[in-house]
């Protein structure tokens, strides 16, 4: 189909589903447009494959949430069927033949995808507007040295499986289709291993630990991914390897707040400086900047500076820098200061002799009827 439409659409399931009503959902689509019923039916060809893809996406933890965040960019190159969904109607009988009824493309003893591999790396806000390499360790899953990953002892080979024949595959007839299922005794493999490797004991793997460098896109946040593409575990029988996803996770920062591309700065100034005016130096994520405070500024009052604030890792305009004004009130006060202040109570007509009555001596003369 030329263009995808909504996998839950697809699947004709909530958002909300769970994992068991999508398999359920899943089934009865590929049921009723399953080739064998829909002969020479392109059209039902067609939604077979494209039920298979939701599906693929939906029935995935990992997928699912790239998806749900992401849309269909989040799930390219997710996985080799994800990629650009089942162009082969074999191909959806070699993943999900044991869901239900129907052909087989062959048994599974050939190179098969690794597994895809999930860790995480934490910054602090400024790396993050930065951008930074992280060298990260990771254990994976390897082929096997010592039997160079057949899983036998060297000297001995696998044999045929006598359960399957070496297909890989039991075949059942059960009414209008034929039920596959994966080989019990020999998991799909088409073949058993008698003398197992002292090293892997017949897995044909082994662990490594190895390091890589990971480069981070300046202006990443918290929940974002990346992917190194082929490095995560060895694929059985000498299959391509699969990825490995890094989640970002960004710590706070003591004086930035952070809302998406913006930062948010609470800057304090004093009330001389509120009431005349100033211009005062603010801190950046990446240095500093002058910001002019206009006379009669008012506490809480919010100033922005376009363009100071994080960068887009996907090159769209940089946010801004929200200045919100803090006016403080000292404390302490040496004798000049509260002569002056004193002074500028008499001009404003404010009574601030010490001695005044408190709000609670008012409320009771109101009440008494005493005169204030």
């Amino acid at each position: 189909m030329s263009t995808k439409r909504d996998y839950y659409e697809v699947l004709e399931v909530t958002r909300s589903a769970s994992t068991v009503e999508i398999k359920k959902a899943y089934k009865k689509l590929a049921l009723r447009f399953h080739p064998d019923r829909n002969p020479d039916d392109n059209d039902a060809t067609e939604r077979f494959k494209e039920a298979a893809e939701a599906y693929d996406i939906l029935s995935d933890d990992d997928k699912r949430r790239r998806y749900d965040q992401y849309g269909h960019a989040g799930v390219q190159g997710a996985g080799a069927r994800s990629a650009g969904g089942f162009h082969d109607v074999s191909d959806i009988f070699e993943a999900f033949g044991d869901l239900f009824g129907g052909r087989s493309s062959g048994r599974r003893s050939g190179p098969q995808r690794g597994s895809d591999l999930k860790t995480s790396i934490v910054l602090d806000l400024v790396d993050a507007a930065s951008g930074a390499e992280r060298d990260i360790e990771v254990t994976r899953r390897k082929a096997c040295e010592h039997c160079s990953g057949s899983g036998s002892e060297p000297g001995y080979d696998p044999e045929v499986c006598d359960y399957c024949g070496g297909h890989g595959q039991v075949v059942q007839s059960q009414g209008f289709f034929r039920l596959q299922t994966t080989c019990p005794a020999c998991r799909g493999r088409g073949n058993v291993v008698r003398h197992k490797c002292k090293v892997c004991y017949g897995s044909g793997q082994e662990d490594e630990t190895v390091t890589r460098t990971v480069t981070i896109p300046a202006g990443i946040d918290t929940g974002q991914h990346l992917c190194l593409r082929g490095e995560g575990e060895a694929g059985p029988n000498g299959g391509p390897r699969g990825d490995l996803y890094i989640e970002i996770r960004v710590n706070e920062h003591p004086l930035f707040h952070r809302e998406g591309p913006h930062l948010l700065c609470e800057i304090p100034i004093s009330y001389s400086q509120a009431a005349l005016g100033a211009r005062i130096t603010v801190p950046l994520i990446d240095g500093q900047d002058t910001l002019v405070i206009p006379a009669g500024t008012q506490p809480g009052q919010m100033f922005k500076l376009r363009g100071k604030g994080m960068p887009d890792p996907n090159g769209r305009p940089r946010g801004d820098m929200h200045i919100e004004i803090k006016v403080v009130v000292p404390k302490r006060l040496t004798e000049e200061h509260r002569e002056l202040i004193e002074k500028l109570a008499e001009i404003e007509h404010v009574d601030v002799h010490p001695h005044q009555k408190s709000w609670f001596e008012k409320i009771k003369d109101l009440v008494t009827g005493a005169d204030d």
